[in-house]
Formats: structure tokens, sequence, C-alpha cells
């Protein structure tokens, strides 16, 4: 009997994030299931390539999702809310990377890189889980790995945000503002509702498509729900910088008892951080682009101290590689729940 060729579906396949996952499934343990790609509106027809494969990109409708194994949610959030349901019902395992099922009821947030047996796990009964936001995977590596070692009082950090957090549309009127600004043209602003372009905001225009203060707020609540009681308290602010691609953090972490900064590095050594070192370029959200590692830079406060209760992080990654190496973690989570089958 040969074993049951898996089929994995990605549910807004033509986003940032669904043509991420498509890729970083190929490098993954899921890399022989069949992946099946959906979307909606004129998406939906289009040609995609997976696996070096040319492959249609179905309309998303309730009969699409049968024989789905996983269900990937990557698009459009209303989409999700429409149709999360429906790829339940066909027996998918379900994964949120669009943030859409956060409140419904039995749905978990979830870092399985980071938490551990103190927090829910998913079980039989589990109807989905959010994939947690990417800035909550990177301060939940920090705090994980200082709390084995280490006694932290807190982490402060300043989150700066870029253009692909919030999809196309927001890097295309990124884009369309610095060209704009450069030929002194009107800029657009459907998106930001202000100028995002060779600027750093702390919070959009009230006619914003998006709010930095929902990034905030979602951060906060998936650092709390994957850390439980276990995590050092968090302060946060979050900042919109004119990059396209990559997260940035300074992290303020105090610590209970004096340190050595060589204390802090072995403490936060781990597979999903890569210390870089003084001797070397500092992380940047270009060097991050397309690394599978957070990356890591490691000062104490003051710099020149042998030992200190204060030291400065600087971390950087690919957002949209981050979302989907976790988004498939919470999917290998969901498998060991699957029932095993065969082919004759």
């Amino acid at each position: 009997m040969a074993k049951k060729l898996e089929r994995v579906g990605i549910a807004g396949a033509s986003s940032l994030v669904g043509k991420e996952l498509a890729e970083e499934l190929q490098e993954s343990v899921l890399a022989a299931a069949t992946v099946i790609l959906l979307d909606e509106g004129d998406a939906a027809g289009q040609l995609e390539t997976v696996a070096d494969e040319v492959t249609f990109v179905q309309k998303m409708e309730p009969a699409a999702f049968e024989g789905m194994d996983f269900v990937f949610f990557a698009g459009d959030p209303e989409a999700t809310k429409r149709h999360w349901r429906d790829a339940g019902r066909w027996g998918a395992s379900i994964v949120d990377t669009t943030y859409a099922l956060e409140g419904e009821k039995g749905v978990l947030v979830r870092s399985p890189w980071v938490q551990d047996e103190a927090t829910t796990k998913p079980d039989l009964k589990t109807p989905g889980v959010v994939s947690a936001h990417p800035v909550a995977v990177m301060l939940g590596l920090v705090a994980k790995q200082m709390q084995t070692g280490l006694k932290v009082h807190s982490l402060a950090a300043t989150v700066m945000q870029p253009a692909s957090e919030h999809g196309r549309a927001a890097m295309d009127e990124l884009h369309q503002q610095t060209v704009n600004l450069l030929s002194f043209q009107p800029l657009p602003k459907d998106e930001y509702d202000a100028q995002v372009a060779f600027n750093l905001l702390p919070a959009f225009g009230e006619e914003a498509k998006v709010k930095l203060s929902t990034t905030a707020e979602r951060v906060r609540k998936h650092y709390a729900a994957i850390g439980g009681d276990a995590f050092p308290k968090l302060a946060l602010t979050v900042i919109q910088v004119p990059v396209f691609h990559g997260y940035a953090i300074s992290v303020m972490v105090e610590l209970q008892e004096l340190a050595s900064q060589e204390q802090v590095e072995t403490a936060l050594a781990c597979d999903q951080i890569d210390l870089v070192m003084d001797d070397v370029d500092p992380p940047s959200n270009l060097s991050a682009a397309g690394q599978r590692d957070v990356l890591v830079r490691v000062t104490a406060e003051p710099a020149e101290a042998a030992v200190a209760t204060r030291f400065w992080l600087w971390m950087t990654a690919d957002n949209l590689k981050l979302t989907a190496l976790n988004a498939i973690a919470c999917a290998m989570e969901l498998r060991k729940l699957r029932p095993v089958g065969s082919v004759q």
C-alpha cells in the first residue's frame, strides 16, 4: 500500500504571503503534497508556477476545498471569513495568516517554535489556528531564549514596519508616492491617507485603510497568547518606515541581575536566531531578505560595560518568509492530529 498523497490549498494564492507559502512548501515536509492555488476575482484563472510546474489559480468556492488536508488562508481577510468554514466542513486543517479568525471560538494563536507545554495546544476539537504575527514570533523567540538562562524583567520594543505588511496595494502606493515626489506630482493616499515615502510615521490619516494601532495591538495579544504567563512584560510602539520589505526592531532588554554580553548571546542562540557579531556588517532589512532566520545583534548599555542589566537587541527579519515558515510549522503541528491514510 502506498501512503496517501496530501493535498494542500493556498487560499489567496496571488497575495504576497500566498506566493511565499507556495515557495516555502516546496522546501518543507509537505514538498511531496499536491498544492492547489485558490483565489477570488481577477486572480482566479491566472497561471502561477508551483514546484517548477505551471498551474491554474482556481476559483475560491465551497466545492474547491473538497479533499484538501490543509488550507492556508493568505489573502483578503473577508475571503477568509467567507470560506474557512467551507474548508473545515471538508475536513481540512486550517491555518490563517490573515488574522481574520482572531476571536473565533476555539481558534488558537500559534507559534510552535516559541510555545511550550504550558500553553494550550490544538486538539481534535480545534477548528483552526491563527499563525502568530511575525513580530510576536521575533519577540517571543527572544523572550523564550533569554528566560532559559537569564532572569528577564521586561522588553521594550520599537518596531519598524514595512509596506509589505499591508499587502501589494500598500507597496504600490509607497512606490508611486516615491516616484511622484521626485517628479513634483500629487501623492496617492488611498491606502495610508498620509505621506509614507521619505517619512516616518507613528500613525496614518483618519481615512487610511490600515492602522498602525491595529498592528501594535495584534502583536501584544499574540505575544501574550504564545508566551502565556512565562514571558516578561512587553512595552511596544510601531513606526511606519519608508521601506518595502523586512521588519526591523530595536529592543531594550532589562534583566534582573547583571550579565555579560557573551551570556546574553549564549542565551539567544537557537535554530531560528542568527547572531550577528560586531566584526561584520549589522543586520538590516536588506540583509534579512530571503533569510529564514531572525538576525540579531547584541549591544550592552552602556556599550563599554563588562556586565550590565540592560542590553540593546537590533533585530531584522524577512516578514513574508517568517510568516510562511511559522504557518507551515503550525500545519505540521496540526498534521500530528490527522488520521494517517493509505491508498491501495
